[in-house]
């Protein structure tokens, strides 16, 4: 158990120091939408791009493992829009729900991986988000045109979402690098190396900064519903899938952890531009960020 709190204490204090650094508005309130920028626009691409051109890719076989949380999130969202059936939200609130119900917090992700497995770990998580990513991007999009209507939901809005992505972007040209077997220069590979070091610091602090505690005041169904299906649902379903497709314990157990993470802090982002509940997707965005601790705890303690 020591060591499940030696990997978790460090990056949900992360966290929660942000937030202390919101309340008493240092270095200014200004500061942290701009760092939030710097981390998504540059230092976490420059993570991804290093991680994967110096990764030993020739020794993964990733297919079923990638698989396996592509069905558990296509499974979830059938599941949610079928509670819908029979608990009807409204729509721009159930935008919100499916947001909490299957996307995810990259930084956290990272950051476990990297603390729990290493440089391994790591690598594994990143090859996943290449491909969760513009998926989950694909379903979020789709659930606003159906649900939301909005004359700007069209095909190219979803490609440019997609292509103008900076973390897709930098996985693609950190796998190609490594595909090709381009050599980096040295002193652009220790660059990277340099960014890299600040991207999952900064990235848990602005998590921090993005807690709403006080407004936690939305729909308590569509809050619950939304908290099952990501937190209680999703591990169970991946598990299944994982051990169906007789993956390695390591995978498995990246895979589990990355189902049990509180959704992306740029769901609120998505919701405003979009036409969503936005009130409902940060009270979300809180609660998974809080609650999320003790089914990560739950899950390092039996799958680790």
């Amino acid at each position: 158990m020591i060591h499940i709190f030696t990997a978790l204490i460090p990056i949900f204090s992360l966290i929660m120091i942000g937030y202390f650094l919101k309340k008493i508005k240092f270095p200014s309130y200004e500061f942290w939408p701009q760092a939030d920028k710097l981390t998504y626009y540059i230092l976490m691409p420059s993570l991804l791009i290093y991680k994967l051109s110096n990764a030993n890719l020739k020794e993964v076989n990733s297919f079923n493992f990638v698989l396996t949380a592509l069905l558990t999130i296509t499974i979830i969202l059938f599941i949610l829009m079928l509670i819908n059936k029979f608990f009807r939200a409204k729509d721009d609130a159930f935008t919100s729900v499916v947001q909490g119900g299957i996307r995810f917090n990259t930084y956290v992700f990272l950051a476990l991986a990297d603390s729990i497995f290493g440089d391994t770990g790591l690598v594994l998580a990143v090859i996943l988000m290449t491909f969760v990513i513009p998926f989950i991007n694909i379903l979020c999009i789709s659930i606003f045109a159906l649900y939301v209507s909005e004359s700007r939901l069209t095909f190219k809005y979803l490609l440019k979402s997609i292509v103008t992505n900076p973390l897709i972007m930098a996985c693609f040209i950190g796998g190609s690098i490594n595909y090709i077997g381009i050599e980096v220069p040295i002193i652009a590979d220790k660059i990277l190396a340099i960014l890299s070091s600040a991207a999952l610091p900064l990235g848990l602090l602005s998590v921090g900064f993005g807690l709403v505690i006080k407004e936690i005041n939305s729909s308590k169904s569509e809050i619950f519903n939304s908290n099952f299906a990501k937190l209680v649902l999703t591990p169970i379903i991946m598990f299944l899938i994982a051990k169906f497709f007789e993956l390695d314990n390591q995978m498995i157990s990246i895979l589990v952890i990355f189902a049990v993470l509180p959704t992306a802090p740029s769901s609120f982002v998505l919701a405003r531009q979009l036409g969503g509940d936005v009130r409902l997707m940060s009270s979300i965005i809180t609660v998974q960020t809080l609650v999320s601790v003790l089914f990560i705890i739950f899950v390092l303690n039996y799958f680790i």
